[in-house]
């Protein structure tokens, strides 16, 4: 019953298992779409350009309020567009100093079920070698 409401596919990032490619489905699977589209910058994907977010734009910004207001700008354009499965509750992105990144906690409502749920997702201001 959860893979009819939530969808079921191939897991990601993609893994071989014993049968062939692991899948997933449920809330995993919601939740590795979230990750998918907010790892995806536009224009990444030659067939479907207008896919993903703007998030990566952000990369080698510095670490303050006004990138973190955008990160959450630009978090819930993309999920509010590509991710028809959830209704946002909240975005909270706050600094992590230490580390030169974002830490991006989004509250989330999946719309067949009425279910919250949350994602916190890191994105890293600089990238190491």
């Amino acid at each position: 019953m959860e893979s009819e409401v939530h969808g079921r596919g191939v897991a990601f990032p993609v893994r071989l298992g014993t049968a062939g490619f692991d899948e997933s489905s449920g809330r995993r699977k919601i939740q590795e779409s979230i990750r998918i589209i907010l790892g995806t910058q536009y224009g990444e994907r030659v067939m479907r350009p207008d896919f993903g977010c703007n998030l990566k734009r952000l990369l080698f910004a510095p670490n303050n309020e006004s990138t973190a207001g955008l990160a959450r700008y630009y978090v819930e354009e993309g999920l509010s567009r590509w991710e028809p499965r959830i209704e946002l509750v909240d975005v909270t992105v706050t600094n992590d100093g230490e580390r030169a990144a974002l830490l991006i906690d989004i509250g989330y409502r999946i719309r067949a079920t009425g279910a919250i749920d949350r994602v916190v997702h890191p994105f890293l201001l600089e990238r190491s070698p």
